[in-house]
C-alpha cells in the first residue's frame, strides 16, 4: 500500500504462473482472475494491469498465445480493468499472468491482520482446484468437470469484495497457493488469535476427495501439510483426506473472511445473491491457544 494522499491509496500486486487447464483463452481468464484477487481481498478497487508472458515462440503455435492474451483481456475487461501494456520474454516453460495496481481508502482496507475474537469465517468458493487441476493433467477429468473447475477459478471475487465491505469485515485473504489452512494460519499470526474450523462445514468440490485417497494430489498439498503439522490440531473425527483437502493449493481461490458474527447472515445472502452460490460459515475466530489452527 502507498498513499498518495489523504484518503486514497495505491495497492500494487503480481502474480503469474504456468498452465492450470488445456485451453488457452481459458488459462488467460483464469491468469487474470488470479491477478486480480488480491486487490479484492483487500478491499480495493482495481483499475490498471500490466501482462507479463513467457512463452516458448520456437515450440508453440503463436495461436496459443493470442487466445490466451484474448481471455487475459476479455476477463479485465469484465472487471473494468485498463490493460496499460506489459512485457513478454522468450521461454522454455510457458508463463502468464499480470501486475496489477488499485486504490482503496485506507480507513477501509480490509487487512490479514484485523480478526477479532468472536468473528466467524467465511469461504466464498469451493476447494478442490488443485487436485483437480493435478487430475487433468492426468487425463482424469471429464470435459464436464474441467468446465466445472475452470470456472470456478475464472470467477471473480468482486462482488465477494464489495460484499464483505458492505458487512464491515474485520480481515480477509484469497485462498491461493497455501490451500485454506496455510492462508488461515496467515490470518491467525497476524491478527494473534485462533481460528477453529468446522471442517464439516468446508465446501469441497465432488471428487476431490476420492483422488486425494488415491494420491492424486498436487506436491504443495504435501509441503503445506508439513509446515503446518505443528501449527494446527484436529480433533477426533476430521478425516485426514478433509485435512489435505483444506491444504490443497488453489488457483485463483476464494476469499476466506473475518466478519462479526450478526453480519455473517447477511453476507452469505449478499455473496449468494453476487453468484458465490457455495459460499459458507466454516468456522470462528477464538482467543490464542497454543495451536493457531484447530480443526472440528
Amino acid at each position: 500500500m502507498y498513499l498518495i494522499r489523504r484518503g486514497v491509496a495505491l495497492v500494487h500486486t503480481v502474480d503469474f504462473f504456468t498452465p492450470v487447464v488445456d485451453d488457452a483463452y481459458d488459462f488467460g481468464c483464469i491468469a487474470a482472475a488470479n491477478a486480480l484477487s488480491d486487490i479484492y481481498a483487500m478491499g480495493a478497487k482495481p483499475l490498471t494491469a500490466l501482462c507479463i508472458v513467457c512463452f516458448p515462440i520456437d515450440e508453440m503455435d503463436a495461436r496459443i498465445l493470442e487466445d490466451m492474451l484474448r481471455g487475459g483481456v476479455d476477463k479485465l475487461r469484465e472487471a473494468r480493468v485498463e490493460l496499460l501494456g506489459g512485457h513478454s520474454v522468450k521461454d522454455r516453460e510457458l508463463k502468464f499472468g499480470f501486475a496489477v495496481t488499485g486504490t482503496a481508502d485506507p480507513s477501509r482496507l480490509v487487512l490479514k491482520s484485523g480478526a477479532r475474537t468472536g468473528d466467524l469465517l467465511v469461504l466464498t468458493k469451493p476447494l478442490g482446484t488443485g487436485v483437480l487441476s493435478t487430475a487433468l493433467k492426468a487425463g482424469r477429468l471429464t470435459k464436464a468437470k474441467e468446465r466445472e473447475i475452470t470456472g470456478v477459478m475464472s470467477a471473480l471475487n468482486w462482488k465477494a469484495s464489495e460484499a464483505m465491505l458492505k458487512a464491515g469485515a474485520h480481515a480477509c485473504t484469497d485462498v491461493t497457493g497455501f490451500g485454506l489452512l496455510g492462508h488461515a494460519f496467515e490470518m491467525a499470526a497476524a491478527s494473534n488469535c485462533t481460528l477453529v474450523i468446522d471442517s464439516s462445514a468446508v465446501p469441497i468440490m465432488e471428487g476431490v476427495l476420492p483422488l486425494i485417497r488415491e494420491g492424486l494430489f498436487p506436491g504443495g498439498l504435501k509441503s503445506v501439510r508439513e509446515f503446518l503439522k505443528r501449527k494446527m490440531r484436529s480433533e477426533a473425527g476430521v478425516s485426514d483426506e478433509i485435512v489435505s483437502a483444506m491444504c490443497d493449493p488453489q488457483t485463483s481461490g476464494g476469499l476466506l473472511i473475518s466478519v462479526p458474527a450478526k453480519k455473517a447472515r447477511g453476507l452469505l445472502r449478499d455473496l449468494v445473491r453476487g453468484n458465490s452460490k457455495t459460499a459458507s460459515i466454516i468456522g470462528r475466530v477464538a482467543r490464542k491457544e497454543s495451536k493457531s489452527i484447530v480443526l472440528q
